[in-house]
């Protein structure tokens, strides 16, 4: 089997949340590239229009869905606007997600739950909307969880953050163990610094490049970097594959750990 063939998505249905900026508007590219069928999921309705005329542009096949991934009933809508449009969502990336910066014994409760809420419980509850449904569908599939390096390691001034990536990784763990036996893999990418438009200024500073010192292979990431991961987890290249979190950082995690 060719690396074409093992990686080809033609006949998949991808739905991707946070698809209006950053990582999120990657993957559902790659997706798209590869030849699936790519729901866009985020709150900007300008930004997946944009994206999803791109994708369509580029030959591909994709929908805009206005939703917020907490909100469940939504997340539902756009399961079935999937569903009536492609078919059965047989790879979830569960991307959404947001940042905060702080003092621990400074952060309201409304930060502390704003920040769990989006960054776990919705990557919870979108992971059990997609394994019912391909359940149901006796499809299989594949869901992907955007965890992050600070699942593993901490640093100051993010303590929500980091405790909700960790439970991620946990997570896509106990998610696998469960679904395995019905042919739905579950697995995660912990990225490290990547660069992207949300970041980019801060992470092209003085201090991000007191970061970048601190990454072995010399560089901050590419968001293309996250590619080979994705297409790993979510084709039949990765079919044995479930329950695991692929680090793509550079060695940061390593040159923490020792």
């Amino acid at each position: 089997m060719t690396a074409s063939e093992i990686f080809d998505l033609h006949g998949k249905v991808a739905l991707v949340t946070g698809a209006s900026s950053g990582l999120g508007v990657r993957f559902a590219e790659c997706l798209a590239e590869n030849g699936a069928a790519v729901v866009l999921v985020a709150r900007r309705a300008d930004r997946l229009a944009d994206l999803k005329a791109r994708i369509e542009k580029s030959g591909g096949r994709a929908l805009a869905v206005e939703a917020d991934v907490r909100d469940r009933v939504a997340m539902a809508a756009a399961f079935d606007a999937a569903e009536k449009n492609f078919g059965t969502v047989t790879i979830l990336v569960n991307n959404a997600g947001v940042a905060h910066a702080g003092r621990a014994v400074d952060m309201p409760e409304e930060e502390w739950r704003r920040i769990l809420s989006t960054n776990l419980d919705a990557v919870f509850y979108c992971a059990q909307e997609a394994a019912r449904r391909m359940l149901a569908a006796g499809s299989g599939g594949a869901i992907v969880n955007i965890a992050s390096v600070l699942g593993f390691g901490v640093a100051k001034g993010v303590v929500a953050y980091a405790t909700a990536k960790a439970g991620v990784i946990q997570m896509t763990k106990a998610l696998a163990l469960e679904l395995a036996f019905k042919g739905i893999r579950v697995n995660a990418i912990a990225p490290g610094w990547i660069v992207t438009e949300l970041n980019r200024d801060y992470l092209m500073s003085e201090k991000g490049a007191a970061l970048k010192r601190e990454i072995p292979i010399g560089r901050f990431g590419e968001e293309r970097d996250l590619d080979g991961p994705l297409l790993l987890l979510v084709s039949d290249a990765g079919r044995f594959v479930t329950g695991t979190t692929i680090v793509a950082d550079g060695g940061q995690v390593v040159a923490l750990r020792g």
